[in-house]
């Protein structure tokens, strides 16, 4: 009796191996069909070395951020706020550099001190005010809006503009410093940097390991004696630096600090974790998914772009790539 009622579990155990496999390698998958499918249409427009360096660059900025919103993710917390604050970086950044004078190098670690200094503000309100993530930086992305455009008087940070209060610029131009750091390869050469060092960092120090814990079961965690606020603090300060870094791409790459000039880079970035969850069955935000997951969000929309779709609908595509991302992030749970 028992026999009919499951034939061949031989053939069971088979499709659902099958069916794991595919949601695990899906993100490696539908890549590969991406450049086979736009090869096929577009021949060496598309693989040529220019549009494989453009796909590099465009990926770059988007992995720095999802790399920020990867170490967010990886203690169970979750960012929307991290893009408008990166907005309030790079307006630091250009400003330091063409309003007040400064060399780049101290540019940049005054970019870096004030994004550490402004997430301040989310650590209070998630771990003070135990607030939980999301409302706490939904509300923050207005605070980060209103704080970074006061600062620069609604406008830009541009060569030829005058401060907010009327004064003449220390600078007129950009160095050729300031922008190579956002053209290839140096651009290309920060994001291999941040990948590599939240790899390491979440993979092979004990520290990571803490954190990934606390993503697993917090309680879990608190009960074995990990601090579990002064790793969420840690995890947020190393993701504050993964913002500064954003926004100095940014703004080196757009010669220029627009008005919530990173805010679009959010939902790309938060698609690019999400499908670098599910690649090779890790279930949990990691660095080398997402600039996986990074590389198939850039590759859909350059690839997309070379065929002449329309721009205005590849947001749809890439909250297609999120939604698919989420069904293979989250039907292996369902399923266990």
């Amino acid at each position: 009796m028992q026999a009919s009622l499951n034939p061949n579990p031989l053939r069971s155990g088979r499709t659902k191996s099958a069916y794991r496999f595919l949601l695990d390698w899906a993100a490696i998958i539908t890549l590969a069909l991406c450049f086979v499918v736009f090869y096929a249409v577009k021949g060496d427009k598309f693989m040529s070395v220019n549009n494989m360096i453009n796909i590099l660059r465009a990926m770059s900025i988007t992995t720095v951020f999802g790399i920020a919103a990867t170490i967010s993710m990886a203690p169970d917390g979750f960012d929307m706020s991290a893009c408008t604050l990166a907005s309030c970086s790079a307006y630091v950044f250009v400003s330091m550099y063409l309003w007040y004078g400064l060399p780049l190098w101290l540019c940049t670690i005054v970019t870096v001190f004030s994004t550490l200094i402004m997430y301040q503000l989310t650590m209070f309100l998630i771990l003070v005010c135990k607030i939980p993530d999301m409302l706490a930086t939904c509300a923050l992305m207005f605070v980060h809006q209103g704080l970074g455009q006061w600062y620069i008087g609604g406008g830009a940070v541009s060569t030829g503009m005058r401060l907010p209060g009327g004064a003449a610029p220390a600078r007129t131009s950009l160095s050729d410093a300031f922008s190579a750091i956002g053209r290839w390869p140096l651009i290309v050469i920060i994001m291999a940097a941040c990948v590599l060092i939240a790899f390491f960092f979440l993979e092979f120090t004990k520290h990571g390991r803490f954190i990934y814990a606390m993503g697993g079961n917090r309680q879990a965690a608190k009960l074995s004696g990990i601090n579990v606020k002064a790793y969420r603090y840690l995890a947020g300060m190393i993701t504050a630096v993964f913002i500064a870094i954003g926004g100095i791409l940014v703004s080196s790459r757009g010669s220029s600090a627009q008005v919530m000039c990173c805010d679009n880079y959010l939902m790309q970035s938060l698609a690019a974790v999400f499908v670098g969850r599910s690649v090779g069955g890790a279930e949990k935000p990691n660095a080398l998914g997402t600039l996986v997951g990074s590389m198939l969000v850039s590759t859909l929309e350059n690839g997309l772009t070379i065929m002449a779709v329309s721009y205005y609908v590849l947001p749809a595509v890439k909250g297609a790539v999120l939604a698919l991302a989420l069904i293979a992030a989250y039907a292996g749970k369902k399923e266990q």
